[in-house]
């Protein structure tokens, strides 16, 4: 990421939660409530193709989401290959639901709640709105896919555009050390680029960078979303991004171009979220 524009984001101060259950589930929180106002509450999930990243390289976006509006709730969640899926997304499922019961404490009393995700955390993020849907709860106002890891199939032009002749990088082999077997693929939870039924997700806000390797298969997503009926804001950033190993770095002191416009849309994204329904 380039720029020579001085940083406006300033970097939020947080504490650690832990949700309860036999292995507790560390979250990190950016941001409180403001007395007599609800604020967007964001469960989101840091990239590292599956079996790496933390709280620390996921930072990034937590930060953009955090100087857009929202509080931020950043899961610590189980990493392939010792953890394959799905534990991931159950505890994705297991952290949003306890945050919609903490919602009023932590970001106001009607607090929609999100889910957002970058790269390998845009999958978990699609697939816990996906379980939300089938399991009916809790609410939730919107998903927000940042470069978003969806489908392993590595034959789209964007992903050839970054690997040349390669046949190989770290995305093809984190799927492989997230999935337990080829069954899994099929899966919507694991795979939701190929999930045959979208309807009754949430409104969905996609951004991708123009040299992205995971820019088409989010752009697929977005019009397979669009055509089942989800509102859909579809964001192709033009800006050199670095998109997705620029978002495990922090935020620079010099904020790159596409810091500034994510925050835009993230922010615009934030205000026409209608609640969600008890």
């Amino acid at each position: 990421m380039v720029s020579s524009t001085p940083s406006p984001f300033q970097p939020s101060p947080t504490h650690t939660l832990f949700v309860p259950g036999d292995r507790p589930l560390e979250l990190r929180v950016r941001g409180d409530k403001v007395r007599g106002a609800a604020r967007p509450l964001v469960l989101h999930f840091h990239g590292g193709a599956f079996v790496s990243g933390d709280l620390d390289s996921g930072a990034c976006l937590a930060e953009l989401l955090a100087a857009s509006g929202a509080v931020v709730a950043s899961l610590a969640y189980p990493l392939a290959p010792t953890h394959k899926f799905p534990e991931a997304v159950e505890a994705g499922y297991t952290a949003i639901e306890w945050l919609y019961k903490q919602r009023t404490r932590l970001a106001g009393t009607g607090a929609p709640l999100f889910v957002a995700g970058e790269e390998a955390g845009g999958n978990i993020a699609a697939a816990v709105a996906l379980m939300v849907r089938d399991r009916a709860h809790p609410a939730l106002a919107g998903q927000i896919l940042v470069s978003p890891m969806l489908d392993p199939c590595n034959g789209t032009a964007s992903l050839r555009e970054t690997l040349g002749a390669t046949t190989r990088c770290k995305w093809m082999d984190g799927w492989r050390e997230y999935l337990r077997g080829p069954m899994d693929a099929e899966h919507p939870y694991a795979v939701p680029a190929l999930a045959q039924r979208l309807a009754g997700v949430p409104p969905t806000l996609i951004l991708a960078g123009g040299d992205d390797p995971m820019r088409d298969e989010a752009l697929a997503y977005a019009d397979r979303l669009r055509d089942a009926g989800i509102p859909v804001t579809r964001v192709l950033l033009q800006a050199q991004t670095g998109w997705p190993d620029s978002l495990a770095e922090p935020l620079a002191d010099d904020v790159p171009p596409c810091a500034a416009l994510a925050r835009e849309h993230l922010r615009s994204f934030f205000q026409a979220a209608a609640p969600p329904a008890a």
